[in-house]
């Protein structure tokens, strides 16, 4: 049984001897678009982070049966053309639900507590120089009482929600799919939930119904104070919009661990009058090597049921 890993290199070097030991193993850095069926044509199981599968390839893949996304996210691969063509598709659930919260949490009180601009008066010889003990040039605030509201109350969501909570926040939270739940928290449209929230953040996939939610429209709706983040997918928050937000003070400040494209090649962005605003990473909130060894056992175990049933 032959495995082909497409881009190794999202699995950061951790031990993945528990796949390799499942079949005739063969992992790639990375995979251009254009290679996808050369390196997969003998292979009955495909593994891919990002590598994009799209009907064209997996109907050129007449032995492949297996798909495993090495994440939660399944957007790169074509469910529709993977089950007209019988292709099992299986993705990892919940390995990273504490690191993106957690970075979640991180990014508000960064942004809350100026702690990059603050660090940089310190390395940059500011502090040495300065005449004073205390530097108030961006004032702070604090989480504890703070409305912090929740875009997709999925696992991530929940964990964040519990997280603020023990922090002092009252959450709330907007359901992006319109499914009402008992939930032990109050859901509101997300015209309230964003007009009321000192924090908004996104834990929502991608979808028809969630590209593009927050736009121009929606973060005027916001407080001046107010802050967003979003750790779920690029595509669901404009950036454009968020850019202009940014410059003209409309909020306070974002954090974005997610973009449209990836990388991020050219965006108003990365031209902020005042870049202390935005708090950015390069779509690693989910990275923490714990969450990484979890992946890699979904991964596993996902290969193993499916050589289970066959």
């Amino acid at each position: 049984m032959k495995i082909v890993f497409l881009d190794e290199y999202s699995i950061c070097n951790r031990n993945i001897e528990s796949i390799k030991s499942l079949g005739d193993y063969i992992g790639y850095e990375t995979t251009s678009s254009e290679q996808v069926v050369e390196r997969c044509l003998d292979a009955e199981i495909v593994i891919t982070n990002k590598v994009v599968l799209d009907a064209e390839k997996i109907t050129a893949l007449p032995k492949l049966k297996l798909i495993c996304v090495a994440a939660t996210g399944m957007n790169n691969v074509d469910l529709v053309a993977a089950s007209e063509k019988g292709v099992l598709v299986m993705n990892a659930v919940g390995y990273s639900t504490y690191a993106v919260a957690e970075t979640t949490l991180c990014s508000a009180l960064s942004l809350l507590r100026e702690l990059t601009y603050y660090d940089n008066f310190f390395k940059s010889g500011r502090y040495s120089t300065a005449e004073r003990i205390f530097n108030f040039d961006r004032p702070t605030a604090q989480l504890r009482g703070k409305r912090w509201g929740i875009i997709g109350l999925g696992n991530i969501g929940r964990e964040v929600a519990r997280l603020a909570e023990a922090f002092g926040c009252k959450v709330s939270y907007f359901s992006t799919s319109g499914i009402t739940r008992d939930e032990q928290y109050p859901t509101l449209s997300l015209n309230e939930l964003l007009t009321t929230s000192d924090i908004v953040s996104v834990h929502c996939p991608l979808t028809t119904r969630t590209a593009n939610l927050i736009t121009k429209k929606e973060l005027s709706q916001m407080k001046p104070s107010a802050i967003l983040i979003n750790v779920a997918r690029g595509g669901i928050v404009n950036e454009q919009a968020l850019a202009e937000a940014l410059n003209n003070k409309t909020i306070r400040g974002a954090a974005l661990d997610v973009f449209s494209a990836e990388p991020l090649r050219e965006s108003p962005l990365y031209n902020l009058q005042d870049p202390y605003r935005l708090v950015a990473s390069p779509h690693n909130a989910w990275s923490s090597v714990e969450a990484i060894d979890r992946l890699v056992e979904c991964i596993a175990q996902n290969i193993r049921q499916y050589q289970g049933n066959n």
